[in-house]
């Protein structure tokens, strides 16, 4: 393993756990201390050099990178190259964009050393006692790390989280994705906190308290178990709930912007994954964001039955769910096409019903859906599907309208109801683009009538 920070090191000592012999190598020698101290139990040492570190490996050589993406892991890579013999294998686990890792793998089999890009899902205690991994690329590499991955992953009924995702730079793209369905989950719960408090005029205790309970239920999830665990959880220094000392502008790594960016050259809609990334970006403008609360007034807020409120906000929020994983998913298939990874969106949504973060009850449906039907062009498609969403839509509209009624921003939620409404829509008003576009243009457009490309002469109309 290179790179001994929090993940790279838990990693390895899963690894250590599961009987394989281990090593890692990182510049930091605190790093290099704190993986004998945490790996004692198993001898683990390190190495600071890299030069001992790769003679220590048996042949052929089976190198893991968990360093940060960008230059780094190319700077780690050129560093590596003289080192190794031909047959030896690179694994980048860390976030690279899926362009990189394309580059990368064809640079390095010119030189005849294996190369795949791997998403790894579940965090620190993910990587320590089993993640969701998403190995794509060279397939003779991956069948040598095979019984290593299938023994670290995390477990379903006995089954590894873990599969061959397919070719080329396909591994790091489903975890990009997984990342931007990520993003949108926590968009949307942070907008159920919103309402609850703004609208219902719900307390901390309350709110985790509804949490607790809707994760029982249909929405368990991982992002909802823990969602509920922020409301309890005390600041040491002030006995406060931290959850209302922490301050509202969110952060970013850059993973939800990738997905948003991939999906506008694929030409396929995302708006909720959309929506939750422009948000986080929103968030940031706090100065501008107090100075408007002041100068605009809010509406009254009265809610008349609140009882039937919070469960329409259940069904608004497991409708939206299941909008955002159908919007990534749709992405994967797109991107499968265009792209030529073969992706299998049964075997992508069966390794995601554990150890990674977008882990939910509900993505055993969505595997069901795809082992039923594989070449499933939508998720909206399967019935069962279907039949969950027609359950919630009055809750969700209600909760749409009354939340915009009381000037509450839902732009995840907004735009999970609008995407749905499009999207069972036989007939837009994109008619009317296309006349405008042709207009003032001269673009042209396809008429209902008859096959071919024309133009009007819109002058003539004048």
């Amino acid at each position: 393993m290179i790179g001994l920070g929090t993940m790279g090191r838990n990693l390895l000592l899963n690894m250590a756990d599961h009987g394989f012999e281990v090593t890692g190598y990182d510049k930091d020698p605190r790093m290099l201390a704190k993986l004998e101290e945490d790996g004692k139990e198993k001898n683990l040492k390190g190495h600071a050099s890299l030069e001992e570190f790769v003679q220590s490996l048996e042949l052929p050589r089976r190198i893991v990178l968990l360093v940060p993406a960008g230059p780094i892991v190319d700077s780690v890579i050129s560093e590596l190259q003289p080192l190794l013999e031909a047959g030896d294998m690179i694994i980048d686990s860390g976030n690279s964009h899926f362009t990189d890792t394309s580059r990368r793998a064809e640079d390095l089999s010119k030189t005849n050393i294996h190369f795949f890009g791997m998403g790894i899902s579940g965090g620190e205690e993910g990587a320590r006692f089993g993640p969701s991994m998403m190995p794509g690329g060279d397939k003779q590499a991956y069948t040598a790390m095979k019984e290593i991955l299938e023994a670290v992953s995390a477990k379903v009924n006995g089954e590894p989280c873990v599969t061959y995702i397919g070719p080329g730079a396909s591994g790091h793209f489903v975890k990009m994705v997984h990342n931007g369905i990520e993003y949108a989950m926590m968009q949307l719960l942070a907008e159920a906190y919103d309402i609850m408090k703004n609208s219902l005029g719900y307390s901390n205790e309350q709110i985790e308290s509804t949490f607790k309970e809707w994760n029982s239920g249909r929405m368990k999830s991982f992002l909802m178990e823990v969602t509920a665990d922020v409301f309890k959880f005390k600041d040491e220094k002030t006995g406060k709930l931290l959850i209302d000392l922490i301050k509202d502008e969110a952060k970013s790594k850059g993973t939800g912007k990738w997905t948003s960016q991939v999906s506008m050259d694929l030409y396929l809609p995302i708006p909720t994954i959309n929506e939750a990334v422009s948000t986080r970006d929103l968030s940031k403008l706090k100065k501008l964001r107090v100075a408007l609360s002041e100068a605009f007034d809010k509406p009254e807020i009265k809610i008349e039955n609140p009882e039937q409120f919070i469960v329409d906000l259940e069904n608004a929020l497991y409708f939206s769910m299941i909008v955002s994983y159908a919007q990534g998913l749709h992405l994967l298939t797109q991107a499968s096409e265009a792209y030529k990874y073969e992706l299998k969106l049964d075997e992508i949504a069966k390794i995601w019903r554990g150890g990674c973060i977008i882990r939910a009850e509900l993505l055993q449906d969505i595997y069901a859906a795809y082992q039923a039907k594989p070449n499933l062009e939508h998720l909206f498609e399967d019935k069962n599907i279907q039949e969950k969403i027609a359950g919630t839509l009055s809750g969700v509209r209600n909760v749409c309208s009354t939340a915009i009624n009381h000037g509450i921003g839902i732009p995840a939620f907004a735009s999970a109801l609008t995407y749905f409404d499009s999207l069972r829509t036989a007939n837009l008003p994109s008619n009317l683009t296309q006349a405008q576009r042709d207009f003032f243009g001269a673009h042209t457009f396809e008429r209902t009538d008859e096959e071919g490309i024309f133009h009007a002469n819109w002058n003539a109309a004048n």
